[in-house]
């Protein structure tokens, strides 16, 4: 299934993520730390794992929550912050892999 709408916003869950988590952990999380956020408004939260080199992003399609994932075979995703949330602009979400995103 294709999403065809651009997210709303972007935001981004730096700190190491449990990968073996699914929709309803990561739906937590996201109520968790982005606690003015609503995960149903349209928006994709961003995720990684401990190396930078699998990242999980999920986001609400008006009929149920997407679950997008990406491995890298080589290098990691690096954003362009220090900060463990943050929002990303598109540009620098779909700057590419081994770049910052």
């Amino acid at each position: 299934m294709r999403r065809e709408a651009r997210p709303r916003r972007i935001f981004a869950y730096t700190a190491p993520t449990d990968m073996r988590k699914s929709f309803q952990g990561l739906v937590a999380l996201v109520q968790q730390v982005f606690r003015d956020e609503d995960p149903y408004a349209g928006s994709l939260f961003v995720f990684v794992n401990r190396r930078g080199s699998f990242l999980k992003a999920i986001a609400w399609d008006r009929t149920g929550f997407a679950l997008y994932v990406k491995r890298l075979e080589r290098g990691r995703f690096v954003f362009p912050d220090e900060a463990v949330s943050q929002e990303l602009s598109e540009r620098a979400f779909t700057a590419g892999e081994n770049r910052r995103i």
